[in-house]
């Protein structure tokens, strides 16, 4: 007698299989799919959107309003819940998939989990072509759904009913992987998705996918402890890693017991707090004086869950010692390996837990000690100035407004950036309180993210203020799932700095020699004289962003000086609706200005220009890309 068996549509089978997967770490057990966000079209709609309404709640469903805000959404839930919950997106097939590549791309980048169920052509193909089909003459069985192909870290198409069991429990293994896991991509061909199959009552089992901490191998235990030990300047770089792993105590008891000092990437900023006395700040193109003077006189850099970017690296100009080495914790050998380094594979908690223990006798020389804490608090002074507003009535300066935002937040709040000049001014400035107070997607910078995955954070932990600062750029791009936060009455908190254009590209255009050519949100010059071909040198655009966001449901404050500032920031903080603070900032002062970047950034300046700003920027270049070294 065969196996009980349960008839379903492949749709519906999804759907419960995904509502009995849990992850469990450290004896923690959690829902792997929390919730699945999604716009429905003629792909998804009779299938997972059917499916959806079969399961009658025991699937939440969120609607969306941009398919890449909802892969936005889904990552910043997933970060916020330390990778061991996600959330899946299921969209259309056509305009709706193709918008998932940004996202999904931001989501492999930054290694945090994501699902991905956008719909899919015909399997069997009844008339061809169907609509929204891209036509490809030399393959029959490629649709648009391929472009996520390298964006994902797991791809499958399920061509067939029978086919969803081993894709689906190969999403899961992928999802829940630390050294594998972000986007994975189920395409569901919208005909297969309403295709009933029997399926065995297995697959509909409870299933616990346990996230390993991997100890480290022994033998490079070994070789670590001996590098540790023969260092005298020793650097250590905390990386998004040491988040997912949940390794900050580990790390803090690490530091204490040696003395090393701890900078961290964009990713890694709240490994430590920022009065801890061994943590030295951001590193990097973005990073303080004090972490950027250690790592060019570093012997020994010690890098824990980073990927090691050109920004961390200054593209790699920044560790100067002649004699310098690497030792790089990852739970990846892809990572591990990253210049040429001695590799250490493993939980980032499992392996600083093991260093410490061998090296509980080990500790850097006092002298080396005082001296980064006094180069730290000569940086804290410089973080202050940057920060303080002489004049209340004045119109504040971007760095100002960080300072008010950073005077009112507890170790409750999360801020949330991501493109823009904001990153480079939180990294350096930005006092982390906790953990996971400073929630910064750099690995993709990608414009967009802020406001759905303030979201995705509030669904995650729902009782903490979650701030999405967000520049005038940015909103342009992405202003829709502030819809979604009205509609499911999340009391998201929106800063949104309006500067009338691209500043941070602004700025480095003229550092590069294109003198901030189209990068100004403003009316051509001449245009009323009959020349509509003139540059963007005229007034600014009369765009009010902030009357936008009120006409999408928020509550709008609109401060127009320090003052005013401060009091709106109070107010938001308290408020239990979805509310915005608006605020035209200035250009920064001499009293009040951040601080320019520490180290190098390779961004090419032509080699050859007949403008005099362009040849003196080569100029500069040339001179810089010079340091550059590669590590062997």
């Amino acid at each position: 007698m065969g196996s009980a068996t349960r008839r379903m549509t492949v749709a519906q089978a999804l759907i419960t299989f995904l509502t009995h997967q849990y992850t469990e770490r450290d004896g923690e057990r959690r829902r792997l799919i929390d919730a699945v966000w999604g716009i429905f079209g003629h792909g998804n709609v009779a299938g997972v959107g059917q499916a959806l309404v079969e399961a009658d709640g025991a699937m939440r469903y969120v609607q969306g309003r941009n398919e890449q805000a909802m892969v936005h959404a889904a990552v910043g839930y997933a970060r916020q819940s330390g990778r061991l919950s996600a959330q899946a997106v299921t969209t259309s097939i056509g305009p709706g998939a193709t918008n998932l590549v940004t996202g999904a791309a931001l989501a492999t980048v930054n290694r945090l989990p994501v699902l991905l169920l956008p719909g899919d052509t015909f399997a069997t193909r009844p008339a061809d072509p169907v609509l929204q089909q891209l036509e490809v003459r030399a393959a029959g069985d490629v649709s648009v759904n391929d472009a996520l192909r390298p964006v994902s870290a797991y791809f499958d198409r399920v061509a067939r009913p029978e086919a969803l069991v081993p894709a689906a429990l190969s999403a899961m293994r992928v999802l829940t992987d630390p050294a594998e896991t972000g986007a994975v991509t189920l395409a569901l061909p919208q005909d297969v998705q309403a295709e009933a199959y029997d399926w065995p009552e297995e697959f509909f089992a409870e299933r616990v996918w346990r996230v390993r901490r991997q100890a480290p191998d022994s033998a490079e235990l070994d070789d670590a402890v001996r590098l540790v030990r023969a260092a005298r300047r020793p650097l250590l770089v905390a990386g998004g890693g040491v988040h997912h792993s949940r390794a900050e105590e580990a790390l803090a008891a690490f530091a204490e017991a040696t003395g090393i000092p701890v900078a961290s990437t964009q990713a890694g900023k709240g490994s430590l707090a920022h009065d801890h006395p061994c943590d030295v700040g951001g590193i990097g193109h973005t990073g303080t004086a004090t972490a950027d003077g250690l790592a060019r006189a570093a012997d020994l850099v010690i890098g824990v869950g980073t990927r090691w970017s050109d920004f961390s690296t200054a593209s790699s100009t920044l560790f100067a010692d002649p004699a310098v080495r690497f030792l790089n914790l990852n739970v990846t050998g892809f990572d591990a390996h990253k210049l040429a380094a001695h590799p250490l594979v493993g939980d980032a908690r499992t392996a600083l837990e093991g260093l410490a223990e061998r090296l509980a006798d080990h500790r850097v020389d006092a002298a080396y000690a005082d001296g980064y804490r006094a180069a730290k608090e000569r940086w804290e002074a410089r973080v202050t100035a940057a920060f303080a507003a002489p004049d209340e009535s004045a119109r504040p300066t971007q760095g100002q407004v960080v300072g008010a935002l950073d005077a009112l937040v507890t170790a409750e709040d999360v801020v949330i950036n991501a493109a823009g000049s904001l990153p480079g001014d939180l990294h350096k400035l930005w006092r982390a309180r906790s953990r996971d107070q400073y929630h910064v997607e750099y690995g993709y910078s990608c414009m967009g993210y802020e406001i759905p995955a303030a979201i995705g954070v509030l669904m995650a932990d729902p009782r903490r203020p979650v701030w999405a600062l967000v520049g005038d750029g940015t909103y342009l791009m992405n202003p829709t799932e502030i819809v979604t936060a009205v509609q499911e009455r999340l009391p998201l908190k929106m800063v949104v700095l309006q500067n009338h254009g691209y500043a941070s590209i602004g700025g480095l255009s003229r550092s590069v020699g294109s003198e901030g050519y189209g990068t100004a949100y403003r009316f051509r010059s001449g245009a009323a004289a009959g020349a509509p071909g003139g540059p963007y040198t005229g007034d600014p655009l009369p765009v009010d962003l902030a009357a936008n966001a009120a006409s999408l449901g928020m509550r709008v404050l609109r401060a127009k000086t320090v003052r005013d500032l401060r009091e709106a920031l109070a107010v938001a903080r308290a408020a239990e609706a979805p509310t915005c603070v608006y605020v035209e900032t200035e250009t920064p002062d001499t009293v009040s200005a951040v601080p320019a970047a520490q180290a190098w950034w390779d961004v090419p300046v032509a080699e050859t220009a007949g403008r005099r700003a362009a040849v003196e920027a080569r100029e500069v270049y040339d001179r810089n890309r010079a340091a550059r070294r590669r590590h062997l």
